[in-house]
C-alpha cells in the first residue's frame, strides 16, 4: 500500500511531491474505504434502487473491473453476458466512472440536472477535487502488483482519471481543482488543441494550486497547535472514560453536518445563528472543511448506520496508540467464513453482492496493511523517544576541536517540523516528532535498500549508539590539552551561526538526516538561486555520509569542493566545518579515500580561494587522518604549496596547517623535514607568512622538538650557529634580514625553553596544588604573540604554572641550580654563547642592536627577576668590567665600544623599572660615558644606547639625569661627550623638558671654558631649531648661535665654523622659514666670503665642501627674490671662486646652479613670457639639477670621495 507511486500504478516516488500531499491522499483513500465498509455492513442490496450503490460505494471507488470477476457480474455491469431487463441509472453511472468514460458521465450528469433528477453519485464525484488531482494514473483495473488494496489506494479507478497522451484519452492539465476548471470547448473533435491556450490554463491552475497550498498549510499549522500529544493519546486508551479533545478538522466537519441538518429540517433561524457563531467557516462549500476530505453521509444516515457497527468496549481500538498483531490476524478467519453460496450467483443482484464483498475483502486487507504500518511507525516513535532521552553523546578518542563545545541550536528554533527516517536492523521506521501532522509520510520499503548503507555491506556504521564507535589514531604525544585546544583554534571553522551549528551536527546519526533536510530545505529553496550555495552544504554532506555507493559519494564531495567558484572567508569556514563533521562521522579510512583526493585535485587550481580551501582543509582534517598519511601525503602536499604557491594568503594558510600537523605528527624521521620547512617559512618574503610561522608553526614545532629532547640539543644551537656564521661572513656586509629571521625565531622559542626548564625542574614532581593557586602578576611575562606562545598554555593551565613559578623562585633564591640540567644549560651554554655573539655585532647597525635588545629583554622577563639578577647580569658585568683601572688611553676599552653596551643597557637593565633598577641603569650609563670619554674611545656604543632608550619617552628623564652628570663633570672630555649626546635625546622629547632641562644645560655648556665643549653644543642647538616651535626658546637658541658667529673670539675658530655650517645644512630645510631667511642664509653668505681669504688650502677646501653641501640642501627651499639677490647668489659666487682653485668638478655644478638662479631672478624681474629657447634652457637646468642632486646623494664628507664623484670621464 505504501509503495504506490503518487500517481497511481507502481512507479517510483515522485521527488517533487511533498510528504503532506502523499499523506492526504492516503488519508482520503482510507476514509473512503471505511465509509464503504460501514455501508457494506448493512442489510442486503436492492439492485433496482437508484440508491443501491451510494457515492461512497467501494464498487465505484475501487479499482474498476477486476481480473477474476465472475462473468455474471461483468454482464451485470454492461459486459457481453446475460443482461436484465432494466439497469438502474446509478449502476450505469458507476460503470461509466469505473471505465473512465468521464465525458459521457459528465454529459449524463448534465442531462439529469436539467431534468431535475440529480444523481448523488455523479454529483459527489464531480464535486470532489481529489478525483482530479493527479496528472497520471493507473489504467483501469490495475494496481501495484503484489500489494493488497493497491488499486483501491493508488489506482485510477473511480477517482483518478488517466491523463496520458494515448489516443482517445482525455488531454488535460494537472490541477487540484474540479472539472469546472477545464474548458472542454478548447479541444476539437479530432483531439487537436492550441498550445498557447493550454499554457494559459496551466498558469492559471498553477496560481490556483499555490493559493490552495497556502490555505492548506495555514489550516494544517492551526491544526498542529491543537494536536494531541502521544502521551495523552496513551492515556485515552488506558482510560476510555476520558473524552479525547475534538480536533479542528473534526469540529469543522461536524459543524458542516449540523448546519446541513438544520437547513434540511427547516431550522433556518437556528442555522443562521449557528453560522454567525462560526464565522470562520463557509457552510456552503464542503471543501472549506479540508482538502481531499470526502464528505460523509448526513447526520441522519450516520445515526441510522451507527447501530450496525456497535462493538464491545474491549474491541475498541485506538489506532493512534497502537494495535496488537493478534487483533489484526483475527480478521482473516472472518473473511474465510464468507458464505460459499455467493460463489455462483445467478442474478444481477447476487453478482453485485459478490462484487461488494470482494471489494470488502480488498479493503479489509488494505486496512490490515495500514494498521500494521501504523504499528511500526508508533513503535519506532517510542524507540526514538527513548533513545533521545537516554542516549549519551559520542566521545572521540582524539582531542575535539573547539567546535564541539559550542551549543547547538534546538531544532525548534528553525520553526520547521521534522521527520527522522531511521534505519534499525535494515527495517524502515517512520518516526513523527513534530507538533503537527503536517508531514507524516510513509517511505516505500522497496526504496530503503538503495537509500541507506547497511553494515553487512562493509560500510562503516555512523550511528552514535552503535557499538562500532569510530576511533582515530591518537598521536604518541604529551602535549597539554590546553595547548592542543589552542592549536586547533587555528582551524578556520565556525559554529557560532545557525548554519555553522547545522553543518556541525550532520554526523550525529543516520536518524538526523530527515531532521536536517527538514531544517535546511526551507533555507535552500529561496536562496540557492541567489548565490547562497552554502545552504546546500548540510544536504551534500548528509548524503555523502550515508550513501552506499562510493562513486556517488565521490561525486557529492566533488560538488562540495566545487560548490562555489571563489568561496569567500565565511563560505570556506562553512565548507571546512562540514568536512570536519564528515571526517568525525566516517572515520580515518574514508577521509583518506574520499576527502583527500578532492584536496589533491585542487592543489594547483587557478583561483587562489580554492587553493586556500585546500590548505585550510589539510589542517582541519589532520586530527582525523591516519598518522601515516599525516606525516607523508599531507605533509608533502603542504610542502609543495609552500614552495610553489605565489599567493601570500595561501602560504599563510599552509603555515597554519603545518603547525597543526606538527601538533599530531609522531614520526621522529620527519623532524629534519620539519626543520627545513621552518627555515623556509621564516625566510618567506611575505610578512603575513612570517607572522603565521611565529604564531602557529614555530610553537607547534618547538613542542614536538621538546618531546623529542632536541630543543636544547639541536634546535636552539643550530639557530645560534647560523647567526655566528652570518656574523663571520658579515665582514664583507652583514645580511641583516637573515639575522633578523634567526634571532626572531630564537625569541619565539623562549616560552618553550622556559616551559622545559619548569617541567624538568627538581620540584616538578612535588608540584601538587593544595587549596587556592597563587596569583601570577599581570606583568610577569611579556605579552605573547600567539596563544601557543603563552607559557600557561604550554604547561597546561594557569594554576599549575602559578604553582611551578612559586617553587621556581624559591629554588633559585634558596637552593640553587644543582642537578637542574635544563637550567644549567641555559646558564652555562646559552648565555655565554649569546654574549659572545653580541660582542661581534657592528654597533652602528641600529637594527641588529634593536633585535638583540628585544631578545634579551624577553629572555629576562620570561625567566624572572631572580634569574636576571643572579645569572644574567653577573655574566655581562664580568665581560664589561666597568672600572677606571681598565682605561687604556691609547686604544680604549674594546668591549665598551661594541654592541655589548647598548644591548646590556637596553635589553637587560630595562627589564624591571623599580627604583633600584633605574639607579643601576643610570650608574651604568654614567660609567660608560666617563670611561669612553677619558679613554678617547669612539662613542658609538653610547650613542646606540641613547638612541634605543630615547625612542621610549619613559626614559627621557633618566637620560637627562645621566647627561646632567656629564654636564657637571670635572673632565672636559666628559662634558664634551655629554654635549654631543643631547642631540640624540631631543627628538621626540616634550618641549617642556627641552625648555626646563635641556636648554639650561646647553647654555651652561656653551659658556664652558673649553672651546671643544662649546663647539659640541652646536648640533644640539640646531636640533632645537629644527624640532621646537616655542618662540621664546627659539629666540634664545638664535641668540646663542649668533654669539658664536659674531663674537670676535670665535673669528678664527675653524672647527666651530665647520660645525655651524654642517648644522645649517642639516636643519635649514626643516627649520622655521623666518629663522632660515633671517639667520641661516645671511650667515652662510658671510662664511663663504670669509673663506675666500683663507690661507690654508686644506681648511679652505674643507669649509668650501661643507658650504657646497649646505647650499645644495637649501636650494630645494623657497627663497624670496630679495634673499636670492642679496645672499644666496652672492654666497654661491663666493663659493665658486674657492672651487675654481680647489675642485674644478664642483665649479661646473656651481656655475649651473648660479645660472639657474639668475634665470629665475631675471624672469621675475622682467615679467616676460618665456619663449621656446628659455623653456628649453629651463629644462636643461632642471635636468642638470636633478643629476647633481643624485650625485650628492652618494657623497660622503671625505674630500677624496668628492673628487672622485666629480671626476670627468675620459
Amino acid at each position: 500500500m505504501a509503495a504506490m507511486a503518487p500517481g497511481g500504478g507502481g512507479g517510483g516516488v515522485n521527488p517533487f511531491l511533498s510528504d503532506s500531499d502523499e499523506d492526504e491522499d492516503e488519508v482520503s483513500a482510507t476514509d473512503e474505504r471505511r465509509a464503504g465498509l460501514r455501508l457494506g455492513a448493512g442489510g442486503g442490496l436492492d439492485p433496482g434502487s437508484a440508491d443501491s450503490l451510494s457515492p461512497q460505494d467501494p464498487v465505484a471507488l475501487g479499482s474498476g473491473a477486476r481480473a477474476g470477476l465472475p462473468g455474471e457480474a461483468a454482464a451485470a455491469l454492461g459486459g457481453p453476458g446475460e443482461t436484465p431487463g432494466r439497469l438502474s441509472i446509478d449502476a450505469i453511472a458507476a460503470q461509466l466512472l469505473r471505465d473512465q468514460y468521464l465525458l459521457t458521465a459528465l454529459e449524463l450528469h448534465t442531462e439529469l440536472l436539467e431534468s431535475g433528477r440529480e444523481l448523488p453519485r455523479l454529483r459527489d464525484y464531480f464535486s470532489n477535487p481529489g478525483n482530479f488531482e493527479r496528472q497520471s494514473g493507473t489504467p483501469p483495473g490495475t494496481g501495484a502488483p503484489g500489494v493488497p488494496g493497491a488499486a483501491g489506494l493508488g489506482g485510477a479507478g473511480g477517482r483518478e482519471p488517466s491523463t496520458t497522451s494515448g489516443g482517445g484519452q482525455l488531454n488535460r492539465a494537472g490541477s487540484i481543482s474540479t472539472l469546472d476548471s477545464l474548458d472542454f470547448a478548447r479541444y476539437s473533435d479530432d483531439g487537436n488543441r492550441e498550445t498557447d491556450e493550454r499554457v494559459a490554463v496551466l498558469e492559471f491552475e498553477l496560481r490556483k494550486a499555490k493559493e490552495t497550498i497556502q490555505a492548506l498549510r495555514a489550516n494544517l499549522t492551526k491544526a498542529a497547535e491543537h494536536e494531541v500529544p502521544l502521551q495523552e493519546r496513551k492515556n485515552y486508551k488506558s482510560s476510555p472514560e476520558i473524552q479525547e479533545p475534538i480536533k479542528p478538522l473534526e469540529k469543522r466537519a461536524l459543524n458542516f453536518l449540523v448546519n446541513e441538518f438544520l437547513l434540511k429540517n427547516n431550522y433556518k433561524l437556528t442555522s443562521i445563528t449557528f453560522s454567525d457563531e462560526n464565522d470562520d467557516q463557509d457552510f456552503e462549500l464542503w471543501d472549506d472543511v479540508g482538502l481531499n476530505i470526502p464528505k460523509p453521509p448526513d447526520l441522519l444516515q450516520l445515526y441510522r448506520d451507527f447501530g450496525n457497527h456497535q462493538v464491545t468496549g474491549k474491541d475498541l481500538v485506538d489506532v493512534a496508540s497502537g494495535v496488537e498483531e493478534d487483533e489484526l490476524e483475527a480478521l482473516t478467519p472472518v473473511l474465510g467464513n464468507l458464505p460459499s453460496t455467493l460463489e455462483t450467483p445467478q442474478t444481477v443482484e447476487n453478482s453485485l453482492l459478490v462484487q461488494k464483498l470482494e471489494d470488502k475483502i480488498s479493503l479489509l486487507n488494505s486496512e490490515k496493511w495500514s494498521l500494521m504500518e501504523q504499528i511500526r511507525r508508533l513503535e519506532s516513535e517510542m524507540d526514538f523517544l527513548k533513545n533521545e532521552h537516554f542516549a549519551s553523546p559520542v566521545v572521540c578518542d582524539s582531542v575535539q576541536p573547539s567546535l564541539d563545545q559550542s551549543p547547538h541550536k534546538d531544532s525548534e528554533d528553525s520553526g520547521q517540523n521534522s521527520v527522522i527516517n531511521s534505519l534499525d536492523k535494515g527495517e524502515n521506521k517512520d518516526v513523527h516528532l513534530s507538533k503537527s501532522d503536517e508531514v507524516d509520510s510513509t517511505v516505500p520499503k522497496e526504496n530503503f535498500p538503495h537509500s541507506f548503507p547497511r553494515r553487512e555491506r562493509g560500510v562503516p556504521s555512523s550511528s552514535p549508539s552503535s557499538k562500532n564507535t569510530v576511533h582515530f589514531d591518537k598521536p604518541n604525544r604529551k602535549l597539554s590539552p590546553a595547548f592542543h585546544q589552542a592549536l586547533l583554534s587555528f582551524c578556520r571553522m565556525s559554529a557560532d551561526s545557525r548554519l555553522g551549528s547545522e553543518v556541525s551536527r550532520i554526523a550525529d546519526s543516520e536518524t538526523s538526516v530527515m531532521l536536517m533536510l527538514g531544517r535546511c530545505l526551507p533555507h535552500i529553496v529561496p536562496n540557492v538561486l541567489l548565490a547562497k550555495r552554502e545552504e546546500l552544504i548540510p544536504l551534500i554532506l548528509c548524503t555523502a555520509c550515508l550513501h552506499p555507493e562510493p562513486k556517488e559519494r565521490d561525486q557529492l564531495l566533488h560538488i562540495l569542493f566545487n560548490l562555489i567558484k571563489r568561496p569567500d572567508d565565511e563560505q570556506r569556514q562553512m565548507i571546512l566545518t562540514g568536512c570536519v563533521a564528515f571526517a568525525r562521522h566516517v572515520g580515518p579510512t574514508r577521509v583518506e579515500a574520499e576527502l583527500l583526493p578532492q584536496c589533491w585535485e585542487q592543489i594547483n587550481h587557478k583561483y587562489p580561494e580554492r587553493r586556500l580551501l585546500v590548505a585550510e582543509s589539510c589542517g582541519a582534517l589532520a586530527p582525523y587522518l591516519p598518522k601515516e598519511i599525516r606525516s607523508s601525503l599531507v605533509l608533502s602536499m603542504l610542502q609543495q604549496m609552500l614552495m610553489e604557491d605565489k599567493a601570500d594568503l595561501v602560504r599563510e594558510a599552509v603555515i597554519k596547517s603545518l603547525g597543526i600537523i606538527m601538533g599530531y605528527i609522531d614520526d621522529p624521521d620527519k623532524y629534519q623535514q620539519g626543520f627545513e620547512l621552518l627555515l623556509s617559512a621564516l625566510g618567506d618574503p611575505s610578512e603575513r607568512v612570517v607572522n603565521a610561522t611565529h604564531q602557529v608553526f614555530l610553537p607547534a614545532y618547538a613542542a614536538w622538538t621538546t618531546e623529542l629532547g632536541n630543543l636544547q640539543s639541536h634546535l636552539i644551537p643550530t639557530l645560534l650557529n647560523k647567526i655566528e656564521k652570518l656574523l663571520r661572513e658579515g665582514e664583507r656586509g652583514l645580511d641583516e634580514h637573515k639575522l633578523h629571521v634567526y634571532l626572531s625565531a630564537l625569541q619565539s622559542l623562549i616560552p618553550s625553553l622556559f616551559a622545559l626548564v619548569l617541567q624538568n625542574a627538581p620540584f616538578s614532581s612535588r608540584a601538587k596544588l593544595h587549596g587556592d593557586a597563587p596569583q601570577i602578576e599581570v606583568t610577569r611575562f611579556p605579552r605573547p604573540m600567539s596563544p601557543l606562545q603563552d607559557v600557561s598554555t604550554i604547561i597546561g593551565s594557569r594554576e599549575r604554572l602559578a604553582l611551578l613559578l612559586q617553587l621556581y623562585d624559591y629554588q633559585l633564591e634558596h637552593e640553587g641550580t644543582t642537578g637542574w640540567e635544563s637550567l644549567l644549560w641555559v646558564v652555562n651554554q646559552l648565555l655565554p654563547q649569546l654574549i659572545e655573539i653580541v660582542g661581534k655585532i657592528n654597533v652602528t647597525s641600529t637594527a641588529c642592536v634593536h633585535e638583540f635588545s628585544r631578545f634579551f629583554w624577553r629572555l629576562c622577563r620570561t625567566f624572572g627577576k631572580i634569574f636576571t639578577n643572579t645569572k644574567v647580569k653577573p655574566q655581562f658585568q664580568e665581560i664589561l668590567r666597568l672600572s677606571e683601572e681598565n682605561i687604556d688611553s691609547s686604544a680604549g676599552n674594546g668591549v665598551l665600544t661594541k654592541a655589548t653596551v647598548p644591548i646590556y643597557a637596553t635589553g637587560v637593565l630595562t627589564c624591571y623599572i623599580q627604583e633600584e633598577d633605574r639607579k643601576l641603569l643610570i650608574g651604568f650609563l654614567e660609567d660608560v660615558m666617563t670611561l669612553l670619554s677619558l679613554s678617547h674611545a669612539p662613542l658609538d656604543s653610547l650613542k646606540a644606547s641613547f638612541v634605543e632608550l630615547g625612542a621610549n619617552p619613559a626614559y627621557h628623564e633618566l637620560l637627562l639625569t645621566v647627561l646632567w652628570y656629564g654636564v657637571v663633570h670635572t673632565s672636559a672630555l666628559v662634558r664634551c661627550t655629554a654635549a654631543r649626546m643631547f642631540e640624540l635625546t631631543l627628538r621626540g622629547m616634550s618641549e617642556a623638558l627641552v625648555d626646563k632641562r635641556v636648554a639650561p644645560a646647553l647654555v651652561t655648556l656653551s659658556s664652558d671654558p673649553e672651546f671643544s665643549v662649546r663647539i659640541a653644543t652646536i648640533p644640539a642647538f640646531g636640533t632645537i631649531m629644527e624640532t621646537v616651535i616655542q618662540r621664546e626658546l627659539l629666540e634664545r637658541v638664535k641668540m646663542q648661535l649668533a654669539s658664536f658667529l659674531e663674537d670676535p673670539q670665535y673669528q678664527d675658530q675653524y672647527s666651530l665654523h665647520t660645525e655651524i655650517i654642517k648644522t645649517f645644512g642639516r636643519v635649514g630645510p626643516n627649520a622655521e622659514p623666518r629663522f632660515r631667511d633671517e639667520f641661516v642664509l645671511p650667515h652662510l653668505h658671510k662664511l663663504a666670503s670669509v673663506n675666500n681669504v683663507q690661507i690654508v688650502d686644506s681648511k679652505r677646501l674643507d669649509i668650501a665642501t661643507h658650504l657646497f653641501e649646505a647650499y645644495s640642501a637649501l636650494s630645494c627651499c623657497f627663497i624670496s627674490e630679495d634673499l636670492m639677490v642679496n645672499h644666496f647668489l652672492p654666497g654661491l659666487r663666493c663659493l665658486r671662486i674657492d672651487m675654481e682653485h680647489l675642485s674644478p668638478e664642483h665649479e661646473v655644478i656651481l656655475t649651473s646652479m648660479i645660472k639657474e638662479c639668475e634665470q629665475k631672478v631675471e624672469n621675475k624681474t622682467v615679467q616676460e613670457p618665456q619663449g621656446s629657447m628659455s623653456i628649453a634652457a629651463s629644462l636643461v637646468s632642471e635636468d642638470t639639477k636633478t643629476k647633481f642632486l643624485n650625485k650628492m646623494g652618494q657623497l660622503t664628507t671625505s674630500g677624496a670621495m668628492l673628487a672622485n664623484v666629480f671626476q670627468r670621464k675620459k
